[in-house]
């Protein structure tokens, strides 16, 4: 064999061996640039997936206490009664009491029926407080005292319907313990009604919030 085809044979298995780590390391590139696309496409999903549960989570608050503890509205809430302003009706069957809650407070609207005192509307998140004097008069708070933690009520605005509440805690304050009043409720619908006792001494406080999960009737 002459020297000449040596030399040619010796380039053509080195252009060949050449070809073949250029064919190696060209793989090892394109694997690594999927990789690495397929890492960055988990990570969106999985950005995207959290975005969406956190997004899911502050829309469903409300929504999941409004639809599941939300019964039909039977008929609508007058706008006024006997020239005041409704905001909502109150429902106790434990003691036998129906009655509009008035809008706005004032010592003659207290006189008529019991009267939003703070906070926010009925049957949003926050805390819904409603005053009324032990009276004995059938639309007034004269059996509040008898409630029990467990027992039912329903408050009904044109808003956002029928909503069942579990009385949660009871308990009596002086007057100027205004705790009872606090909006901090976690992102969470409750409803305070307060009365006097019947030495008018103390307040009378009831705590009442929808059952999660409750079905729809």
């Amino acid at each position: 064999m002459t020297k000449k085809v040596r030399l040619v044979i010796s380039i053509t298995l080195l252009t060949i061996l050449l070809g073949i780590l250029i064919m190696i390391i060209w793989n090892i590139y394109e694997e690594k640039k999927i990789q690495n696309r397929s890492e960055s496409l988990k990570e969106n999903i999985q950005v995207s997936k959290t975005n969406t549960t956190i997004e899911d989570t502050k829309i469903s608050t409300k929504e999941m206490l409004l639809q599941n503890a939300k019964h039909p509205l039977e008929s609508e809430v007058p706008k006024e009664w006997k020239g005041y302003d409704v905001i909502a009706k109150l429902e106790i069957p434990t003691i036998q009491l129906e009655t509009y809650i008035l809008k706005n407070y004032s010592e003659q609207a207290l006189q008529v029926s019991v009267v939003k005192f703070w906070g926010t509307e009925p049957n949003e998140i926050g805390n819904f407080c409603v005053v009324g004097h032990n009276f004995q008069n059938n639309n007034m708070f004269k059996n509040l005292y008898k409630l029990k933690i467990g027992d039912t009520l329903f408050i009904s605005d044109n808003e956002n319907g029928k909503i069942e509440y579990k009385v949660n805690d009871i308990y009596t304050v002086f007057p100027e313990q205004t705790k009872c009043l606090s909006q901090k409720t976690n992102g969470k619908i409750e409803t305070t009604l307060i009365t006097c006792t019947k030495d008018s001494k103390e307040r009378i406080i009831v705590k009442a919030s929808p059952e999660e999960g409750y079905e729809q009737k």
